[in-house]
């Protein structure tokens, strides 16, 4: 099996991640808490997990890639789309520091409850797991710097676009049910600019525009 040193050397060789700060977040938040007991030797391999009620918590690397196109800065307000157990959420909060700002969306009730506890296990003060249908986005905290989607849509919802700042970034998987496109989407005089970054599968966003 994997291990975290290990899927850092891979990543750091190939180039596939280049930014040091998502790395040192890597290194720094344990996803063996936030997978069952029974997986948590599987921890570190480089494949998605069950984390119950039909989801996943993806592969290492798809969460370093995604994390590392949004380009975070460490005043950055942010919006997750589907906070799942909270890992993604966690690597984020990390990298955006006190300065910066979370807000991830969940819309499983059992899922809240797990991500609200592992983030506070961590101890991580700028981020907030909310439980809304987040593929409406989130009005109230917008407009938001980066926004990111953490489930297969079958596009990206026009109100994500309309509450990502202008020259923000937001990064989804777009496509069918059985395989997307992540895509990389700048905001150039309110119109995403986009660029994709392979294909990946993700299980279905629900909520309004969703699945």
């Amino acid at each position: 099996m994997a291990s975290k040193e290990q899927l850092i050397e891979h990543w750091t060789s190939s180039g596939i991640i280049k930014d040091k700060k998502v790395i040192d977040a890597f290194r720094k938040i344990p996803r063996e808490i936030f997978i069952s007991k029974e997986k948590e030797e599987e921890a570190y391999g480089d494949y998605p997990l069950p984390i119950g009620e039909g989801q996943t918590i993806s592969q290492p690397t798809t969460v370093m890639i995604m994390t590392q196109a949004l380009e975070l800065k460490e005043n950055d307000k942010v919006l997750e789309v589907g906070s799942g157990s909270g890992y993604q959420a966690s690597i984020i909060a990390n990298i955006l520091g006190d300065g910066g700002k979370l807000i991830s969306t969940e819309i499983i009730d059992e899922l809240v409850e797990s991500a609200k506890s592992n983030i506070n296990k961590l101890n991580l003060k700028n981020a907030r797991i909310i439980k809304w249908d987040g593929s409406k986005g989130y009005e109230k905290e917008a407009p938001y710097d980066k926004i990111i989607i953490t489930a297969a849509c079958p596009k990206i919802p026009k109100p994500l676009i309309e509450q990502l700042k202008e020259g923000g970034i937001i990064v989804a998987p777009v496509g069918n049910m059985v395989e997307q496109v992540m895509i990389k989407g700048k905001k150039i005089n309110g119109k995403l600019i986009e660029e994709k970054l392979g294909e990946f599968m993700f299980v279905p966003l629900k909520g309004k525009y969703g699945y």
